[in-house]
C-alpha cells in the first residue's frame, strides 16, 4: 500500500518525515519538487510533481491519498480515491460536498478521513475523551445543565505590538474575519457577523493562569451531534471558538475596520494586498518560536453548581523539533494514516474518530509534541 502525500507546505513537514522514518511507501507529490527535495529529500527520492491525472495513474486500491494541499483539490482527490478503491485522509473541515460522498465511499469499502488535524482534530479528540468520562462518571444525569468550549489560537511564543504572527499566508485569517459564526450562550442561539463582534475574556487555567481574547468560530452547532449532546440536554453554552492574545483587538482595530467594508472582487483583490504586505511585516523570523494553546472543557451542573467540570489544557511552542503548528497539524494526519492502514476506521466519510481506543492512543502520542498538556479536574 503507497501512502500518496500531497503538499509539503509548512504545516506538513514533520508528519510526513513520521512515515518516511517509521519506513512507510511514500510518494511524495508537490508543486515545486525543489521545494519537495528541501524538505525530505534526505528521507526519500520518490518526489513528484503534483499532477492528478499522473497521480491517477500511480494509484492501486488500498492506497492511500493524502491532501494538504488547498482546500479546493480535497472534493477532486477524494473523488479520485473512491475511483480507485483507495482511502483518503485531510486535516480540513468537512465540507458539504465531501460529506455528500458518504455513500459511495461506503460502497467502495474506502474511508474518507477529515479533521485529523490540530483545530479541527486534537480538539475532537479532546472533546470525545471529556464526553465519555463525563457519561461515565456518578455525576452523568440527562437533566444537567451543559457548558462546553473549545478555544484554539496559534499565537506568537515571544509577544509584539501586534499580537500575532503569521506562520503560513495571512489571506486564510483574513478571510475568516468576514465569515459569521453560530454557538450557543446562555442556552440561546447566538449568530454573530463578524468575529470582532463577539470578543469575551477566557482564563485558561494554565500552570500559570493566563488570560486570553476568544471569539465563536464557524458553526458550532453541528458539532454538539458529533460529541454526543442528547437532543434533551440542557445546553446553557456550546462553542467552538478562536484563543488570541489579550490586547489582539486592539492592536487590530484598523485591520477590523476596513475588512467591514470590502467586498466583492475589488474586497478580494484588497484582502490579498493586506495579506502580501501582512507576510512581510509580521511573518516569523527564522527560528522564531511559535506557541499553540488550546483548551477544551466541559462544565455539568446541577441548580447552578458544578457537578462535573474538566479541562483539557495543552500548551505547545516550537522549539529544536520545529514550529508547534506543524507538529501538531501534521503528526495526528500522519496517526490517521495509520489507522486507515490499519483498517482502524471504517469506509465513509469521517471526522478524528471517537472510538476510545484511538483516542486514548492518538492523546498519548500528542503528549509528547506538547510542552504542557493536562486535564484539570475543577472540583477537585
Amino acid at each position: 500500500m503507497t501512502i500518496h502525500w500531497c503538499g509539503t507546505g509548512l504545516s506538513a513537514i514533520p508528519g510526513l518525515r513520521r512515515l518516511l522514518e517509521a519506513g512507510h511507501d511514500v510518494t511524495v507529490w508537490n508543486r515545486t519538487t525543489d521545494k519537495a527535495r528541501g524538505a525530505v529529500g534526505d528521507l526519500t527520492d520518490r518526489i513528484k510533481a503534483f499532477d492528478i491525472d499522473a497521480l491517477a495513474g500511480q494509484l492501486v486500491a488500498g492506497d492511500v491519498i493524502v491532501s494538504m494541499l488547498p482546500g479546493d483539490w480535497h472534493v477532486p482527490l477524494a473523488e479520485l480515491a473512491i475511483a480507485n478503491k483507495a482511502h483518503f485522509v485531510s486535516s480540513s473541515y468537512i465540507a458539504p460536498e465531501m460529506r455528500a460522498l458518504d455513500a459511495a465511499a461506503q460502497a467502495a469499502g474506502v474511508a474518507l478521513v477529515n479533521e485529523v488535524g490540530l483545530d479541527p482534530g486534537i480538539d475532537h479528540l479532546m472533546a470525545h475523551a471529556l464526553m465519555d468520562e463525563y457519561r461515565a462518571s456518578p455525576a452523568f444525569d440527562a437533566a444537567n445543565h451543559i457548558s462546553f468550549i473549545s478555544y484554539c489560537g496559534g499565537v506568537p511564543k515571544n509577544a509584539n505590538l501586534f499580537r500575532y504572527k503569521f506562520s503560513w499566508s495571512p489571506l486564510g485569517v483574513l478571510k475568516a474575519l468576514r465569515s459569521p459564526s453560530r454557538s450557543i450562550r446562555s442556552y440561546s442561539e447566538l449568530q454573530v457577523d463578524r468575529p470582532w463582534d463577539a470578543i469575551s475574556s477566557y482564563a485558561a487555567p494554565l500552570p500559570t493562569p493566563e488570560t486570553f481574547e476568544v471569539y465563536p468560530n464557524r458553526d458550532s452547532l453541528p458539532f454538539m451531534e458529533q460529541y454526543g449532546v442528547e437532543d434533551d440536554w440542557q445546553v446553557k453554552e456550546f462553542v467552538r471558538g478562536t484563543l488570541r492574545l489579550n490586547g489582539w483587538a486592539d492592536a487590530w482595530k484598523d485591520v477590523f475596520a476596513e475588512v467591514e467594508t470590502l467586498s466583492g472582487s475589488e474586497g478580494d483583490t484588497r484582502l490579498k494586498e493586506m495579506s502580501d504586505q501582512f507576510w512581510a511585516e509580521h511573518a516569523y523570523d527564522e527560528g522564531e518560536p511559535d506557541r499553540v494553546v488550546l483548551c477544551v472543557s466541559l462544565n455539568a451542573e446541577q441548580d447552578g453548581v458544578s457537578v462535573w467540570h474538566k479541562t483539557y489544557v495543552m500548551d505547545a511552542w516550537g522549539d529544536a523539533r520545529g514550529t508547534a503548528m506543524a507538529r501538531l497539524v501534521s503528526i495526528p494526519v500522519s496517526l490517521a494514516i495509520e489507522a486507515v492502514l490499519n483498517r482502524e476506521i471504517a469506509a465513509g466519510v469521517h471526522a478524528a474518530p471517537s472510538d476510545p481506543k484511538l483516542v486514548e492512543r492518538w492523546m498519548g502520542e500528542i503528549d509528547r509534541l506538547a510542552q504542557h498538556l493536562q486535564i484539570v479536574d475543577h472540583l477537585a
